[in-house]
């Protein structure tokens, strides 16, 4: 086989022209891994906002909830509206209050029982919503490196197969197989290491977040307990 020039040589190892005379199962890969880094960051910008706005929309709702407003006014102001975080554990504490009253309560412990499981079950759904997709950067963290080196074996397989039938050990029969090899190892790397540092720091700011939820639920169900004590007890 003939020697390339350098420039030609270099301009046959551009990251396009690498990715054109690949084979199909590297371009695969390659294709694969890049669509998964594109929604991988699509995904931290989303969350990153969105929990944002979650911590913006606590902030509102204790500075709102400890002004002495009380309950019942702050209940119908936000009823009606959709509601998330502190506001619809809020919401839903006191539906079943209200939906418990309305019914006649009779037994305290009922019916504390039944506000912490409306906030429980309140506090799950908003956590599955913040930690929702959470699990795909996880698995393009811990896969994206092994689908790009299945993409290092196959290339570097051409890279033998060039070799074998060309008879020639030469560099320019070699390289462009070991270069497409490398190429899909790194856009593997490119893909998995966003992936992993979003999800380690994602997954710390959801917990802080359902830990200020968590307290907040807490303290709502010791001011309702105290409440409940003194409409329901003296009945009993």
């Amino acid at each position: 086989m003939e020697n390339l020039p350098l420039a030609q040589t270099g301009a046959e190892l551009s990251i396009w022209a690498l990715f054109w005379q690949a084979g199909w199962v590297v371009k695969l890969v390659m294709l694969g891994l890049l669509g998964a880094s594109v929604w991988t960051w699509a995904i931290i910008v989303d969350k990153l906002v969105a929990y944002s706005r979650m911590r913006a929309a606590l902030n509102r709702f204790e500075q709102i909830f400890w002004s002495g407003q009380s309950l019942e006014e702050l209940y119908r102001n936000l009823s009606d509206r959709k509601t998330t975080g502190m506001s619809a554990i809020f919401v839903s504490a006191m539906r079943e209050w209200k939906k418990s009253f309305e019914k006649g309560a009779k037994s305290p412990l009922a019916l504390q029982t039944r506000i912490d499981k409306a906030m429980d079950l309140a506090l799950t759904r908003e956590m599955e919503r913040l930690e929702g997709r959470l699990g795909f950067l996880a698995t393009i963290g811990s896969a994206a490196p092994f689908i790009g080196l299945f993409g290092t074996v196959v290339g570097i397989m051409t890279s033998f197969q060039a070799i074998a039938g060309s008879k020639s050990t030469n560099l320019a029969v070699v390289a462009p197989g070991i270069a497409e090899a490398l190429l899909a190892t790194a856009i593997g790397l490119l893909a998995a290491i966003p992936a992993v540092i979003a999800y380690n720091k994602l997954s710390s700011d959801a917990g802080k977040i359902a830990l200020r939820m968590e307290g907040f639920a807490d303290e709502f169900s010791a001011i309702l307990s105290r409440q409940i004590d003194e409409k329901v007890a003296p009945r009993a």
